[in-house]
């Protein structure tokens, strides 16, 4: 419900904001798409953000929190949750004051804030709830690039490639400059056990990670 939430006042927020462009009959024409174009750039600026935040910060200097992500969750929260919070204060405060004022300067901040917020929403769907599993996100999980970024982190926390990928979206990219792409499985097995972050045995789908190894002259699939 959390989550339908967040997604509602997003698009409540982006629906006033061009009605309030729009009032009068007149398309603020420049206003409009400077919001759309730094939306999107916002948003693929994001990835490319995270994926050196989460290298440069994350797994050097703010390890002591970030190593809460890499451990058994004890509890619906970690301590890595407050890098979140830390990526939302730009968000709100670029759409607070491009919600409440008008203007090309205005429209760009509310578009920045706007593409920062979807893909921190993306981000939320895909990494805590596909892959960690922390809420139930339907059938986001059917999708099949999806499935592959879900692949793709849990080779991450493997640690198997020296951390990469770094990245999420951009993940299945990374693992393939790095000659890591044999390590994915695009179909996950319908029924594991997955004991990563409740700490206890629960039997659901999972995506899977498969290498391959070698025995007796055979190739004998290997899961994770």
């Amino acid at each position: 419900m959390s989550s339908l939430g967040v997604t509602s006042m997003a698009v409540a927020a982006v629906y006033y904001r061009f009605s309030w462009q729009m009032e009068g009959g007149e398309v603020p024409v420049i206003e409009t798409l400077g919001t759309f174009a730094l939306s999107v750039g916002a948003a693929v600026g994001m990835e490319f953000w995270a994926r050196w935040a989460h290298r440069a910060l994350w797994h050097a200097s703010l390890w002591h929190m970030h190593e809460s992500h890499h451990r058994p969750r004890e509890g619906p929260f970690e301590l890595n949750d407050v890098f979140a919070i830390v990526n939302a204060a730009p968000a709100i405060s670029l759409l607070a004051y491009g919600f409440f004022h008008r203007g090309i300067v205005p429209g760009l901040c509310f578009g920045a804030g706007l593409g920062i917020t979807l893909f921190g929403m993306a981000y939320m769907f895909v990494h805590d709830g596909l892959v960690h599993r922390r809420f139930p996100v339907g059938p986001i999980a059917d999708v099949p690039y999806f499935r592959r970024v879900a692949a793709s982190h849990k080779i991450h926390h493997m640690d198997k490639f020296g951390g990469v990928p770094y990245g999420l979206f951009l993940g299945p990219k990374e693992l393939e400059e790095v000659g890591g792409l044999d390590e994915l499985v695009s179909s996950p097995v319908s029924e594991a056990t997955d004991t990563e972050d409740a700490g206890e045995e629960k039997t659901r789908p999972v995506v899977c990670v498969v290498r391959t190894s070698v025995f007796m002259g055979q190739s004998v699939p290997n899961e994770f």
